[in-house]
């Protein structure tokens, strides 16, 4: 298994509507981070604070500038820190990875899905 890549295949699939934040979270976020907390509306994440219109995607995601112009385009979180469990949390299963495409996943990870799934464990165990 690969380490990220920062393809940004995930944010792109969750964001706009495939993600929560968990009502501590949206607490938090009011308190501590109400730049956060103004994209959020009725307990759901992602919307647009003026229009109060659902976001195609996340507000947070962020194009990282390319080190050359043939580089492939890489993705950060703006609110890395203080981003919701649910991307925590991702990726979760091989099966999933698999499903989303995700870059990390190689040829033998396919052939060993159980050592696969210990190997994303042992990877993701400080981020979750």
């Amino acid at each position: 298994m690969k380490e990220c890549n920062q393809c940004g295949k995930c944010c792109i699939k969750y964001g706009d509507g495939g993600l929560n934040a968990t009502h501590e979270e949206l607490r938090l976020w009011e308190l501590f981070n109400p730049d956060i907390y103004a994209y959020v509306k009725d307990e759901k994440i992602w919307f647009d604070p003026q229009s109060g219109e659902k976001l195609s995607r996340c507000p947070f995601l962020e194009i990282e500038k390319p080190r050359y112009p043939t580089s492939p385009t890489r993705y950060t979180c703006g609110i890395y820190l203080d981003r919701p469990d649910d991307c925590r949390q991702y990726p979760s299963l091989i099966s999933e990875m698999i499903a989303d495409e995700c870059e990390m996943i190689e040829t033998v990870d396919l052939n060993h899905p159980k050592r696969a799934q210990d190997a994303l464990n042992t990877l993701m165990r400080d981020s979750r």
